[in-house]
């Protein structure tokens, strides 16, 4: 008899190209079919699971016999707004079979821009799932502007897994995972199963989306590293398969259960040489700290491989040790940069340790962008002695001083984000000074800080 699994919080993200066919644009009825048959089944082995559902435009298509996707903004977005219907019909017409309720839910960067609309949505995702309900979730795609996009669905679809502290996140696409170079083009291609580190990756990711859609390897990458960071499992596997997430999913609850069960993790680990694959207690097989492990290699080396058939192919992106906490989650991911405030070391020392400080005026070196108060900011940092090189050896020349001040800003690396309780103009004026003398230049004081503690966020490679 099958153990009883722990309930999980699964996303499932899903392409255009997965929902309708490139050229014609017509809904994949069968593949969408399958897709319900495997989340209700999910459900009711008790798991929650929202889908993020690209395909409104190219439903749109369809329904209005335009053969291609025009380029003029307010076109695209009115053959959204036909699709989006045509696609939610869809969506529930094939749930009702099951019994299953679903329900909309449509966001814009602007929906989530502001705290409390983020916990709004949060919350009534967390609720629909409470009561049983499938959230289908998509970007507003007849309201967003460049400004407030997203950008593309593997995005959206990483950070509303952050929004529902979800255990995985399933980015389905049309290859069975990642390969160190496009296996069209390469049939030597290597199979990569495990990422602990997305950094350290080398691979060929060129290939671009579909022609009705805006994503490709490259988001699928980054949507990996944002949820990991927010200590989300990240699955890329195979769309035309939905059955896969299922018996992936029985596959990793598998090495949970074995290691909860026998208490003894740490003692399997110890059966294998030092350089061997290790056994993750959340995740299976994982690669040695180097960043990947191939699929083929960790069936051979894994003495536990022969525990549980092997899963469909995937790959697995390995979630942060220490995630990003919710406000920081949402400052780094759902809010928009309008400038960058530029720190020397000094400062992003004393703001990372373990007892953080906020961002002082003493440590600021430079502001880019024109900004508000409480607004939020990129931050970065920069080599100190280099800026004080740069704007002293061109004091007399100021265009040579631009160039030298822009060169070493460009070398300057980004660490986070940042709310901040001064505006641009503001902060160019009080930037390298005591807060005690914030008063006497400005005329008033409205914090020692340029950001407060607790709206600084950093990715996690600088936490």
């Amino acid at each position: 008899m099958k153990k009883e699994q722990k309930p999980l919080t699964i996303v499932i993200k899903l392409g255009t190209s997965s929902i309708c066919d490139e050229k014609t644009h017509e809904p994949r009825i069968a593949n969408m079919s399958l897709i319900v048959e495997t989340v209700v089944k999910l459900r009711r082995e008790g798991h929650r699971v929202i889908i993020v559902s690209s395909a409104a435009i190219a439903m749109g298509l369809q329904r209005l016999n335009i053969p291609k996707r025009p380029k003029h903004l307010a076109t695209v977005q009115a053959i959204a707004a036909v699709g989006q219907c045509r696609l939610i019909a869809l969506w529930d017409q094939l749930f009702r079979q099951l019994n299953q309720p679903v329900a909309q839910i449509l966001l814009t960067r602007n929906d989530i821009a502001d705290r409390g609309q983020y916990l709004n949505a949060a919350n009534t995702l967390i609720e629909l799932l409470h009561i049983g309900v499938i959230p289908i979730v998509n970007e507003n795609d007849t309201l967003s502007v460049m400004e407030i996009k997203f950008g593309d669905n593997d995005t959206l679809s990483a950070i509303t897994a952050g929004m529902a502290n979800a255990d995985y996140l399933f980015l389905m696409t049309d290859v069975d995972g990642l390969y160190t170079e496009n296996p069209r083009l390469n049939p030597n291609a290597q199979p990569i199963e495990v990422v602990r580190d997305i950094s350290q990756l080398e691979v060929d990711v060129s290939t671009a989306g579909s022609s009705v859609g805006t994503g490709g390897m490259v988001t699928k990458l980054v949507a990996a590293e944002l949820a990991t960071s927010a200590g989300v499992t990240a699955i890329i596997t195979k769309s035309d398969v939905p059955g896969n997430i299922h018996s992936i999913i029985d596959y990793l609850q598998h090495f949970k259960q074995t290691d909860v069960s026998h208490g003894h993790e740490k003692s399997v680990n110890s059966m294998m040489p030092s350089d061997s694959p290790q056994i993750d207690s959340v995740a299976g097989p994982v690669a040695p700290a180097g960043g990947l492990l191939s699929e083929a290699t960790t069936r051979v080396s894994s003495p536990i491989a022969a525990v549980t058939s092997a899963p469909p192919r995937h790959t697995r992106f390995l979630p942060q040790l220490h995630p990003i906490r919710d406000r920081q989650f949402w400052i780094l991911h759902g809010l928009k940069a309008h400038g960058t405030v530029y720190i020397d070391n000094g400062a992003f020392n004393a703001i990372t340790r373990a007892n953080k400080a906020g961002l002082l005026p003493a440590g600021v070196m430079h502001v880019k962008g024109a900004f508000s108060a409480s607004e939020a900011v990129s931050l970065a940092v920069v080599d100190k002695q280099a800026l004080n090189t740069a704007l002293a050896e061109h004091e007399d020349d100021e265009e040579a001083q631009k160039v030298a001040v822009a060169a070493v800003l460009e070398a300057g690396e980004d660490v986070g984000k940042a709310i901040v309780n001064y505006s641009s103009v503001e902060i160019a004026r009080i930037r390298g000074l005591k807060s005690s003398e914030i008063e006497s230049l400005l005329g008033y004081s409205d914090s020692e800080y340029i950001a407060h503690r607790d709206n600084l966020a950093f990715s996690p490679k600088h936490a």
